[in-house]
């Protein structure tokens, strides 16, 4: 009687332990770094999704940031290069090319890269899944490639600690950043925080200048701060043209300045963005397509 206990409590344990077994979440396929040189973290599922067709435009395009678009593309070709290089924070005027600098900046490092070097990878991760970046660290600081770790539009507004996540990543904690990965940032805040959040720890700490140190000293952790500052009207029109010129639109010198022109105005700002949305609007009218 007791042996069929024992048996039939043997059998009970089994079923459960199977139960279990099929309930546990299954190991996560290896990324595929192959598929493709970008990718975007998917937190949800901890999956990398390649991006075979990325939007961005040649690096030449990109005017009227001369001097940041030199140091960036510096940067990141020493990166590649396996030899030391900075974090960056690519801050300041929306529609200036930020994020389109560090798209291109990528595509003209892999272009020019050797034959026998890796391609150069980029990594794009949402500004709300920054708290998961110790589990795509994993993922990248074994792979056999180097990536470019970029966040688009980065902040961080009040009761949000996800930056404490960036914190570690770019610096701080035991491992620090894997030699492998760089982190790429934009933001139209220099310091990453809404300055009445700053004012406010200030106002109300014990000691103010400690209240704030902690999280100003996040932006510190980017050895480079390249600034994107309101273009002029030449440099807008600079931008206007490199695009006609590129993509071949055939309209009179003096009507595309006298449309360019007026096109800003009624946007009541020139930009980058701008003079590439006055392209898209030229090109329908003339009835011509833009290069891919």
């Amino acid at each position: 009687m007791a042996e069929d206990a024992i048996e039939t409590l043997n059998k009970k344990l089994d079923s459960l332990i199977e139960l279990i077994g099929r309930m546990a979440p299954k190991p996560l396929p290896e990324p595929d770094f192959t598929a493709a040189d970008c990718f975007v973290w998917i937190a949800d599922t901890s999956t990398l999704q390649p991006v075979p067709h990325v939007n961005r435009v040649d690096i030449g395009l990109i005017a009227g940031v001369d001097r940041v678009r030199d140091i960036l593309l510096d940067n990141t070709r020493r990166f590649a290069a396996e030899l030391p290089a900075n974090n960056v924070l690519l801050w300041g005027a929306r529609g200036m090319g930020k994020s389109s600098l560090v798209k291109a900046a990528q595509a003209e490092v892999n272009r020019t890269r050797a034959d026998d070097a890796s391609p150069l990878k980029l990594v794009e991760i949402h500004r709300e899944d920054i708290d998961t970046l110790p589990r795509l660290m994993n993922l990248l600081k074994a792979a056999p490639y180097r990536f470019i770790l970029f966040c688009d539009d980065l902040s961080f507004d009040h009761d949000d600690t996800s930056y404490k996540s960036l914190k570690a990543v770019l610096e701080g904690g035991i491992e620090g950043r894997p030699d492998n990965v760089i982190f790429y940032a934009t933001s139209n805040r220099r310091h990453l925080l809404p300055r009445d959040m700053m004012e406010n720890e200030r106002s109300t700490a014990i000691n103010p200048s400690e209240a704030v140190e902690e999280k100003v000293s996040l932006s510190d952790r980017f050895g480079l701060w390249l600034g994107f500052h309101k273009c002029s009207q030449d440099e807008y029109l600079q931008m206007v043209e490199g695009y006609v010129r590129y993509h071949e639109l055939k309209i009179d010198p003096e009507t595309l300045r006298a449309e360019a022109l007026e096109w800003s105005t009624t946007r009541g700002s020139r930009s980058g963005r701008v003079a590439w949305q006055f392209i898209q609007d030229l090109a329908g009218r003339l009835g011509q397509k833009l290069k891919g």
